[in-house]
């Protein structure tokens, strides 16, 4: 394990931060990356042996290809690539702006094929590796004021499926998993009636944990997954199952 790389998207806090730490947990060397928080980011590496920290804007193609290049220089190789950075800019559908639907799509759709893509050729001469991406529950049910968010995520399945298709032959697997509602810093500052009624749509009662998907990420990570490609892991509580 100490020779498998992991480079995870968004590290810095949150889900990203919890499966940065699982994989360092399992003996993955980590490439934590962020975009503008280096406190945080240098607190998860201290949390990590061997971890290094990379900062970039996945929004941009030019420091995507800067992030792979900085992580296979370091590391010299990249086995997994968790692409977990993203947003959310909710608004009902009559007052939505086109800016904001453009941002979303460059955050959280180009980033995904466009580090996918990179990380694609340094996988491909390994012929070996392991595509997670991120998605949410709201890309398969949708959700009241997401509407450009859900589409967001819904493309990332489509995506993956796909290239799932085209990378298996090079030995190299693609999933999603999908979180429903999970404890965040956001989550935890809702109003107690606002997190009574995002409970009563979860059929466990309860919220997840970023450890819980960490631990989902590890799953498609590992060769315990490696006749698993194409798919995506709900991790959401009971709420969607399909």
């Amino acid at each position: 394990m100490t020779d498998l790389v992991a480079l995870v998207t968004g590290a810095s806090r949150g889900i990203g931060r919890a499966c940065a730490e699982e994989l360092g947990r399992q003996g993955y060397k980590v490439a934590i990356h962020y975009r503008g928080n280096e406190d945080l980011a240098r607190q998860v590496a201290e949390s990590i042996p061997g971890s290094k920290i990379f900062q970039a804007d996945v929004a941009e193609e030019e420091q995507c290809k800067a992030l792979i290049k900085s992580v296979k220089e370091e590391f010299g190789r990249i086995d997994v690539l968790v692409n977990n950075a993203g947003m959310s800019i909710d608004q009902v559908l009559t007052f939505a702006k086109p800016a904001d639907f453009e941002r979303l799509l460059d955050v959280n759709v180009k980033s995904v094929f466009n580090l996918s893509k990179l990380v694609s050729k340094v996988m491909i001469k390994q012929k070996k590796g392991s595509i997670i991406n991120l998605t949410s529950v709201v890309g398969h049910t949708g959700n009241g004021g997401q509407s450009m968010y859900a589409a967001t995520k819904g493309a990332i399945t489509s995506f993956t499926k796909s290239i799932a298709s085209d990378l298996a032959g090079f030995g190299i697997r693609a999933n999603c998993v999908a979180p429903g509602f999970i404890e965040t810093d956001m989550t935890n500052a809702l109003p107690e009636e606002v997190k009574e009624a995002i409970l009563k749509k979860v059929p466990l009662k309860r919220l997840g944990t970023g450890n819980e998907v960490a631990k989902t990420v590890h799953f498609l990570a590992s060769d315990a997954s490696s006749y698993v490609t194409g798919s995506t892991i709900h991790v959401n509580g009971g709420m969607f199952t399909n």
